[in-house]
């Protein structure tokens, strides 16, 4: 079982690097015959792809007609999964704003972290892409979130998440908010460089890191 297990996961990888939507929605659907949970076949298995995508994309191995035919196979395959997720909090839930900061429309990692927390039992509210400073404080502010998350592909947009730091400071609302920060051009060294409170290298661990800074924040 193990190793039919491991072989399914990395199936459902290399089906998102191959571009190959119809083997994707089948070994979902082998996955959840299999027991596997569904949400472990996302983290594990369509997600670990998608990282193989983003790396690709970064050494110019593969262009945006690539990225949208992975995604379109990561996608196909979810469906398959939604049915199949069971949240994880019975509490009051959490409250994430999440967002790709102004000038960057790449959303393919923020959307699986998106469907990751809702599943890890967060509330959250999608602020989608090319999402302005002001708008990530704002959003926040309104429906009281613990955490915004912020991510960005491209180095050249990266300074936005300061710029939403320093407008949490500026309103003197610091205190009230964890910011999570993700993305390929990012690291903990530029996570601290800028006064947030946390970098996720991966989908799994930006939810893991999500989990930890709820509990702070409550």
């Amino acid at each position: 079982m193990a190793d039919r297990r491991a072989e399914l996961l990395q199936g459902l990888a290399d089906a998102v690097v191959e571009m190959d939507e119809e083997r994707a929605t089948s070994l979902a659907a082998e996955a959840i015959e299999a027991g596997i949970d569904a949400y472990e076949a996302i983290s594990e298995g369509l997600a670990r792809g998608m990282e193989v995508v983003s790396e690709k994309y970064d050494n110019e191995e593969y262009f945006v007609p690539e990225i949208l035919l992975c995604s379109d196979a990561m996608y196909a395959a979810i469906e398959v999964l939604k049915p199949h997720l069971k949240p994880e909090s019975a509490g009051t839930p959490a409250k994430v704003v999440i967002g790709v900061i102004e000038g960057d429309t790449h959303d393919i990692g923020k959307n699986i972290v998106r469907i990751m927390l809702d599943t890890a039992g967060f509330e959250v509210h999608d602020l989608g892409r090319d999402v302005p400073v002001e708008r990530f404080v704002s959003e926040a502010q309104r429906v009281g979130a613990q955490i915004i998350a912020i991510s960005t592909l491209m180095s050249t947009t990266r300074d936005g998440m300061r710029r939403v730091v320093e407008r949490l400071e500026a309103e003197g609302v610091r205190d009230q908010f964890k910011v999570l920060i993700g993305g390929p051009p990012v690291s903990w060294a530029f996570c601290r460089e800028i006064g947030a409170d946390a970098y996720g290298n991966s989908a799994p661990e930006g939810v893991r890191l999500a989990r930890e800074l709820a509990g702070g924040a409550q």
